[in-house]
């Protein structure tokens, strides 16, 4: 995937914004998801931080039931696509189609030639017949440490196995190094590059070199981990709108 064909899947010239919930129920699920769409927004990530996948699907499958034309992304914590991406046709299947997986370790190994587990995770992708979209957790918080010298690598060789390279900082809500994501943008001047923690209203503009903002905890209620704030979620899009607007 290009990243000029990603920008207009969401119609946004500036960073793609996909708010990331943290689900516990339903209810609230849907009410972080109407903060999305009422700041114009199109797209979000759900992700299963308190429970395993059984109890999440059903809540997935309520969300596309009530919201049937919403892009909607999912993160299985700790799960590759080699295990989510059939359980993802399965949901297709039953009618809950699902645009896109986000996994925390594409399983990318920029020391070797050899890639077998991404070669098999990407088989797999192709033999379950599941078509959304590969965000793939590249150099990622909690995973593998990736030696500073060999980001660029590490992107270079993401880029054939994923449509959206994804990468973060060290931890959940820690601001990425400019200097990895320099790396990543010259590894890949073409396609689309997700950040994956630490935006925030204030430190947006900083990494104009991305193509997607992946954001929970930057426009949440302050020390709630569940809730959107409408406010801040709007602070960002003005300012992505911006960045937009200037690129």
């Amino acid at each position: 995937m290009q990243a000029s064909e990603f920008h207009t899947i969401f119609d946004s010239p500036g960073p793609v914004i996909l708010p990331v919930i943290h689900v516990l129920d339903e209810s609230l699920t849907a009410a972080n998801i109407d903060h999305v769409v009422d700041a114009g927004l199109n797209g979000c990530f759900l992700i299963n931080h308190d429970f395993g996948i059984g109890p999440f699907l059903p809540i997935i499958e309520a969300i596309r039931t009530r919201y049937p034309d919403f892009w909607i992304g999912l993160n299985f914590l700790a799960v590759t696509g080699l295990e989510a991406f059939p359980i993802l046709a399965e949901l297709g299947a039953r009618g809950t189609p699902i645009d896109a997986y986000w996994a925390d370790d594409a399983r990318i190994d920029e020391r070797t030639e050899s890639q077998e587990e991404a070669d098999e995770i990407a088989a797999i992708r192709r033999d379950c017949g599941w078509n959304g979209l590969y965000f793939g957790g590249t150099a990622f918080k909690k995973q593998r440490p990736v030696d500073p010298q060999d980001h660029a690598r590490a992107a270079a060789i993401a880029g054939n196995y994923m449509d959206v390279v994804t990468t973060s900082g060290i931890a959940t809500g820690k601001s990425a190094d400019i200097g990895k994501l320099d790396q990543f943008r010259r590894s890949l001047p073409d396609r689309p590059i997700a950040l994956a923690s630490g935006i925030t209203p204030e430190n947006a503009r900083t990494y104009a070199m991305v193509d997607c903002f992946m954001v929970a905890t930057g426009i949440n209620i302050e020390g709630d981990f569940y809730r959107i704030d409408p406010a801040r979620l709007a602070r960002l899009v003005d300012i992505c709108h911006e960045m937009g607007a200037t690129s």
